[in-house]
């Protein structure tokens, strides 16, 4: 065989290699899972954790999470969503080791880290609340893709929040899994977080 029919076939095994790769790339690219951002939209946020310490998204990672938004004051659906998480969890035979439950106050202005745990805690002694500072809130509020506004009397201190009222489901890797809506039934509820601490 001469030089050049040996430099022909190596350059044509050369070419062949290259193109395999560009496959390999391009199906890898093509096919992998979506790659979701920590909590949701993946922007960071830092808060006072009741249980010590600062909260912050990367602190969202190690063990699934209900992560629901709301404030003391509120009437009807934060007490109501913080009584069916805790039962939910009670009613699958979870501990607080096996899923956390996060509550996240939109009403900083009001809600001081001493009412907060108070709050929480009345639900369950496990629960971690997390307060912040206004800016820290919108910080949070945006990682999440939350809504919050004072309705009501405004200027009065007895006005409301009107908020998201959706409870996150965040995996053990710290990624957005799905939501509860408020006042959705107790079995598919149930069955969403069933299939959150399996992973």
């Amino acid at each position: 065989m001469t030089t050049n029919s040996t430099l022909r076939n190596f350059r044509i095994v050369l070419w062949v290699l290259v193109a395999v790769a560009a496959i390999g790339a391009t199906a890898l690219y093509v096919f992998r899972p979506p790659q979701r951002p920590l909590g949701v939209t993946g922007q960071e946020f830092a808060l006072a954790s009741t249980k010590g310490g600062t909260f912050t998204q990367s602190d969202l990672v190690g063990k699934p999470s209900l992560v629901f938004f709301g404030y003391t004051f509120c009437p009807d659906v934060c007490p109501t969503t913080l009584a069916e998480t805790t039962a939910w969890r009670e009613q699958l035979g979870l501990s607080a080791d096996d899923l956390r439950i996060i509550f996240v106050t939109v009403d900083p202005e009001r809600d001081t880290a001493e009412m907060v745990k108070s709050y929480v805690e009345g639900f369950d002694p496990s629960v971690i609340g997390l307060v912040g500072s206004v800016e820290e809130t919108e910080k949070a509020k945006a990682s999440f893709g939350v809504f919050s506004q004072k309705s009501g009397d405004v200027e009065s201190e007895f006005y409301l929040v009107d908020h998201t009222a959706l409870t996150f489901l965040i995996g053990a890797d710290g990624r957005f899994e799905g939501t509860i809506a408020y006042e959705e039934a107790s079995e598919t509820a149930r069955a969403k977080i069933e299939r959150l601490v399996k992973g």
